[in-house]
C-alpha cells in the first residue's frame, strides 16, 4: 500500500519547526491489534541480541513499539538519557533511514525526548504494529538508521 504523505515544513524565527502530516484518508482504530506478552518479549530479545552485537562506535537503543507510538497520536518518545548524551539541544530535523536506504525526516522535540511530525508516515509505511522491537542507530548528528524491525505478529 503506498500512502501518499502531504509534509508541509514551516520554520520558525528561531529554529523550531512545526509538521502537518495528512494521509488523505482516515483511519478505522477498531482493529487494533495487541501483541501478547510473549510475542512483546519474544520480538525485544531478539532486536536486544541483534542490538549486542553492533558495532558501538555508534550509539543506538532498542525500542518496543506501544499502540500509542503506531496508532492514533503517532508520538515516539526516546529514551531520555540516550536524548541528553547524544542528540540536539533544540527542535531539529530528524531522518529516520530504513534498511532499504529510504529516507523519512522526523521532528525530533528535545524539550519532551521524542519524536512527533513524520514518524507517522514511516510507523504507517512500514506497517509497524504494537509489540515490534526496532533498533535506532545514530549515524550522524540528526540521522538514525532503523537497524531492523522485528515484527512481532504477522501484518
Amino acid at each position: 500500500m503506498n500512502v501518499h504523505l502531504g509534509l508541509k515544513w514551516l520554520r520558525g524565527m528561531y529554529g523550531s519547526f512545526v509538521c502537518r502530516v495528512s494521509s488523505g484518508r482516515s483511519r478505522d482504530l477498531s482493529n487494533r491489534v495487541y501483541a501478547s506478552d510473549e510475542a512483546r518479549a519474544e520480538a525485544l530479545e531478539k532486536a536486544e541480541n541483534l542490538h549486542a552485537s553492533l558495532e558501538t562506535h555508534y550509539p543506538s537503543f532498542v525500542k518496543s513499539m506501544l499502540i500509542s507510538h503506531v496508532t492514533g497520536g503517532f508520538w515516539l518518545g526516546l529514551p531520555k538519557s540516550f536524548c541528553k548524551m547524544n542528540l540536539p539541544k533544540r527542535d531539529e530535523v530528524m531522518t529516520l533511514i530504513d534498511e532499504e536506504g529510504n529516507e523519512h525526516p522526523t521532528i525530533y522535540l528535545p524539550r519532551k525526548t521524542g519524536l512527533s511530525g513524520g514518524w507517522k508516515g514511516f510507523a504507517v509505511d512500514h506497517n509497524l504494529a504494537d509489540g515490534d522491537a526496532l533498533i535506532f542507530q545514530l549515524i550522524r548528528p540528526t540521522a538514525f538508521k532503523v537497524v531492523s524491525i522485528f515484527l512481532s505478529t504477522p501484518h
